[in-house]
């Protein structure tokens, strides 16, 4: 099937007689045994549930992978791949990180002995060599963020692989529509669901999809033991959301592509990032106070700390996604104060454009 059939044509409700068209929604957090020692499919939500199995069940096959775990948020996710390691244990990470995972690398794992290594894996020489013998997973996101840099999956991949390490890929930005980590030799998949995947911003939800079996039960043990699963309602929206994933994405990288072309044509910004794909760009003005000026003065460009939703949204990375990197992580990072992030949304292109140019007139 197509990307866009496989988006709507799952099994919406295994084993169920009625044969719903959508996926019901299990609000229960028990369900009854017929013994006391054999336990039943499902017997408690922690740690498993009808709803949110077909979720993940249906993510892991997007992705090209065999297992799918849901979780409360994408840090939730990000945090139970981490406690894949133990104390000594290193993480090497590209230097353009989410403020959260930085914050979570560099504030609370530390706490258990698990250091941050951080390096440039645009340079594969350099990253390669930053590996020790204490390395145990490589983390990194593609495109970046916020700098959207594009880094090459099956390069990190194979350099990790060759010292036996694990190699988590943070594909937010992306989806399983226009990127699939898996398929180029990535150990694990990473999405806040949050964002594109759901979609509407009604959502606050993690995602860990990945291919091996052994993998696949530690993360499991992990997702159970700590509770930190995705309630049933919170699947069920997620579930709807994903029905017009290809939708929303091909209407969203249109209007981006234009807004891209349009901001680059501007005297007044002084550069714009986009990789060619997806739905965020970068644009920096000159200084803060422009940058800050712009953003407040939009109308249909909302200011919100994230991003994917089908409503357009900017923010400034340095005062409010990335403000929480840690002191000394900066000082191996450079986020510009008057970059500004841009989720484009599904809204009519001429409106958006109408909305920029108002702005852009105003800062002269």
């Amino acid at each position: 099937m197509g990307f866009g059939t496989h988006l709507v044509h799952y099994d919406v409700a295994p084993d169920d007689p009625n044969q719903p068209n959508v996926t019901p929604i299990y609000q229960t957090a028990t369900f009854e045994q017929d013994h006391v020692d054999v336990g039943g499919r499902f017997e408690y939500s922690r740690s498993g549930n009808p709803t949110r199995k077909v979720l993940e069940d249906h993510i892991a096959a997007l992705e090209s992978g065999t297992h799918g775990f849901a979780f409360a948020s994408g840090m939730a996710a990000i945090t139970c791949v981490c406690r894949l390691l133990s104390t000594g244990d290193e993480i090497l990470a590209d230097w353009d990180l989410y403020g959260g995972a930085a914050r979570l690398f560099g504030r609370v794992l530390d706490r258990a002995g698990v250091r941050l290594n951080i390096s440039d894996a645009l340079d594969l020489d350099r990253f390669r060599a930053a590996i020790t013998p204490a390395t145990k997973l490589v983390y990194i996101e593609s495109p970046t963020n916020p700098l959207l840099r594009v880094l090459d999956l099956r390069a990190v991949a194979q350099l990790a692989h060759e010292r036996g390490l694990l190699v988590a890929v943070d594909s937010s930005a992306m989806t399983p529509y226009l990127q699939r980590p898996l398929e180029l030799g990535v150990d694990i998949v990473i999405h806040s669901a949050t964002k594109y995947l759901s979609g509407h911003s009604d959502v606050t939800a993690g995602i860990v999809v990945v291919k091996d079996a052994e993998l696949a039960k530690r993360i499991y043990f992990l997702q159970n033991a700590e509770g930190n699963a995705l309630a049933p309602f919170e699947c069920f929206l997620l579930l709807r959301g994903l029905k017009t994933l290809k939708l929303r994405m091909d209407a969203q990288q249109k209007n981006a592509i234009a807004v891209a072309e349009y901001l680059r044509s501007q005297p007044a910004v002084a550069s714009v990032g986009y990789p060619g794909f997806g739905a965020l760009i970068t644009a920096r003005l000159g200084s803060f106070e422009r940058a800050k000026q712009f953003a407040e003065g939009l109308k249909l460009f909302k200011i919100a700390v994230s991003f994917g939703s089908v409503t357009s949204g900017i923010s400034l990375p340095a005062t409010m996604s990335h403000a929480s990197v840690p002191p000394e992580q900066m000082n191996t990072r450079e986020i510009p104060r008057d970059l500004l992030r841009i989720s484009v949304g599904i809204e009519d292109i001429d409106d958006l454009l109408a909305d920029l140019a108002e702005q852009l007139a105003l800062l002269g």
